[in-house]
């Protein structure tokens, strides 16, 4: 994808897999949240809130929209997570 000719979808692909996939997250063949869950177990969501909070924090002075996307994606893994407890 060249910067001249992406369309609106490839850009919000794009900010979307720095959100949910960042590459610096998934190095040593597992991913960063996976290893927090097995280290933390059900306190994960514990994890989880804490985060969802610091991005609702600092989204207007951080990194705005991005940092929507990612409280929305701990949120997100928090349900999951409750989910999956029944």
């Amino acid at each position: 994808m060249s910067i001249d000719s992406a369309t609106p979808e490839e850009w919000n692909r794009t900010a979307w897999d720095a959100v949910s996939k960042p590459d610096h997250y998934n190095q040593g063949g597992i991913e960063a949240i996976d290893y927090i869950k097995q280290q933390l177990g059900v306190g994960v969501v514990d994890y989880c809130q804490g985060n969802v909070l610091k991005y609702l924090h600092r989204w207007r002075y951080k990194n705005g929209l991005q940092d929507l996307r990612k409280a929305q994606w701990y949120l997100n893994k928090m349900i999951a997570e409750q989910e999956a407890l029944g």
